[in-house]
């Protein structure tokens, strides 16, 4: 199907909350959807409604075609779930851990140990298979976490803030593998927090701030929205700036940085303004350190339309 999360209206109130004030999402098959937001903008709420752990207050939600309300049982067949925290068994052993998983999943014994085997292979834990899931590293936890959401071959695994506290390297490692399940045709929605994983994973982005989407898109549409390109010029000699303003005057720069000898330029009318920059500067004897077109990053519109960051819970 084109279409496999999809909502409409979707509403949730906690005591003295609205949690969700009407959430609209369409994700497609295949793809990784990311839900951007503060703390307590509603990203944890969605995926727990969507997984069929919390009955929404209003609207509709689909899951792999199925009403995650009124056929729970059925959509949870398509569903693989992380949540914040690694839900393995520390005292049992990675393969261990994955083998009750498969009996859970009613696969056979020998079914279970063999899904087991190809798991730890996939996940880079075959030389851990066998100690405790309690001694692992948290990287190794987490990755052993995505493993046990995988032991059914779920079409749509849900990801919330998967690599939240693992270090540079361990983040690496789980979005190469989170990469791999997509490309298998696995569709993945992701809340995070981190801006930078958002733009590396993610097709397509929906910004939420108290309860509501404020802003939906491809990172690259998001980025376009929030400002347009500018042209970005370092000066070798930093004294020069305040001549190269007034040589630049004619195509409004926009913002400077005296310490940097460094300043801006909106491209109002793309190449042409560069090459108008560029004639400029030439002409006017300045010599150039640096001279790039810049665009804003996803932190940029994150911050544009979120605003400060609220103190709520995680919810």
């Amino acid at each position: 199907m084109d279409t496999i999360i999809e909502t409409h209206g979707l509403r949730k109130r906690f005591p003295g909350h609205e949690a969700l004030r009407g959430i609209d999402l369409q994700v497609p098959a295949g793809t990784v959807f990311g839900l951007l937001g503060h703390n307590g903008a509603g990203k944890t709420t969605t995926v727990r409604i969507l997984a069929t752990l919390l009955r929404a207050d209003g609207g509709q939600a689909r899951v792999a075609g199925h009403d995650v309300a009124s056929d729970p049982l059925s959509a949870r067949r398509h569903i693989g779930l992380a949540g914040q925290y690694a839900a393995v068994d520390g005292q049992l052993t990675g393969r261990e851990n994955l083998v009750l998983l498969g009996r859970l999943t009613r696969l056979s014994p020998r079914d279970a140990r063999a899904r087991a085997v190809e798991l730890l292979a996939q996940f880079d834990l075959t030389a851990a298979a066998d100690r405790l899931a309690g001694m692992y590293s948290g990287g190794m936890r987490r990755r052993l976490d995505l493993a046990c959401c995988l032991v059914h071959r779920p079409s749509v695994l849900f990801l919330d803030e998967p690599s939240a506290g693992l270090d540079p390297a361990s983040r690496q490692l789980l979005w190469a593998e989170i990469r791999a399940q997509v490309d298998a045709g696995t569709t993945v929605l992701l809340t995070t927090q981190y801006l930078e994983e958002a733009d590396q994973l993610a097709d397509r982005i929906a910004v939420l701030a108290a309860g509501e989407v404020v802003a939906e898109g491809t990172p690259d549409q998001l980025k376009r929205d929030v400002g347009g390109e500018w042209l970005e010029v370092s000066l070798a000699t930093p004294a020069d700036l305040p001549y190269a303003w007034s040589v630049l005057a004619p195509l409004r720069p926009k913002d400077r940085d005296a310490a940097e000898g460094r300043l801006s330029v909106p491209l109002s009318d793309g190449m042409s303004t560069v090459a108008a920059a560029a004639v400029a500067l030439r002409d006017a004897g300045l010599e150039i350190a640096d001279f790039a077109i810049r665009r804003p990053s996803l932190d940029d519109v994150y911050f544009s339309l979120t605003g400060p960051t609220s103190q709520g819970a995680q919810l």
